[in-house]
């Protein structure tokens, strides 16, 4: 699945650098979520490389349910268990989980087809911000904090009629936030194809915290400065 570059793995278990969970969010998912950056002091690995190395060592079901609980840094040590048939848990060496993941229905190692649902997922997901949550914050009129944007991937749920196809792709269904004081609920929903035959559909959830009154200049502002970022990353050096 050419994801080899983006972990390791040995006896010690599953662990990733930052310059390769850094180098995946940004040329893979194009996420510039300022957690993902290498000298980020509250650095996390993104959901979205947890979900792919999860697919490539375990395989695809036709149902699953990822919940994240908990931010994964560089300095774990992790193990990808199935404590109990239908259950897959990221853990480490303590017990502490981080991902849980429950499946259902049959499975596929296929890795065109985990490839195709990987690559498709990520590049949608990465295009969360802007794109599709500054609309839904202009439309409640609130805003995340500029000098702290806390956005958080809880949960992602991916059902499949069936598996026997031969590609996988994605299209964006609809978005929807729900505002409770300074918190925030976001789901991202999504259809899955195989040409133009509809074979399933997802639901991503995030979670907003420090949300503050909407202001125009500032959200502008801070598109602005994610912009900039992102036009300035040089995959040849991906430090920077």
């Amino acid at each position: 699945m050419l994801l080899e570059g983006y972990y390791l793995q040995d006896e010690s278990g599953i662990h990733f650098s930052r310059e390769q969970a850094s180098r995946f969010a940004k040329g893979v998912a194009g996420d510039f979520n300022p957690l993902h950056d290498v000298n980020a002091k509250r650095f996390c690995v993104p959901g979205d490389l947890l979900f792919a190395v999860t697919l490539a060592q375990r395989g695809l079901w036709q149902k699953m349910a990822f919940t994240f609980a908990g931010m994964v840094t560089d300095a774990l040590q992790l193990s990808l268990e199935s404590p109990q048939p239908g259950t897959c848990l990221l853990a480490d060496d303590h017990g502490k989980e981080y991902l849980k993941v429950e499946c259902e229905g049959g499975n596929t190692t296929d890795e065109k087809l985990i490839r195709d649902l990987v690559y498709n997922y990520v590049e949608f997901s990465g295009k969360t911000f802007p794109h599709i949550l500054i609309p839904l914050l202009e439309k409640q009129q609130v805003m995340i904090n500029p000098a702290r944007p806390m956005v958080i991937y809880e949960s992602m749920e991916i059902s499949l009629d069936r598996l026997d196809v031969d590609e996988i792709t994605l299209k964006f269904d609809d978005a929807r936030l729900e505002v409770n004081g300074k918190r925030g609920t976001v789901h991202l929903l999504f259809n899955l194809f195989s040409g133009d035959e509809k074979i399933g559909q997802g639901d991503k959830k995030m979670l907003l915290s420090g949300l503050q009154p909407y202001d125009a200049e500032k959200v502008n502002a801070l598109v602005a400065d994610f912009n900039k970022i992102k036009d300035a990353y040089d995959p040849d050096n991906p430090a920077l």
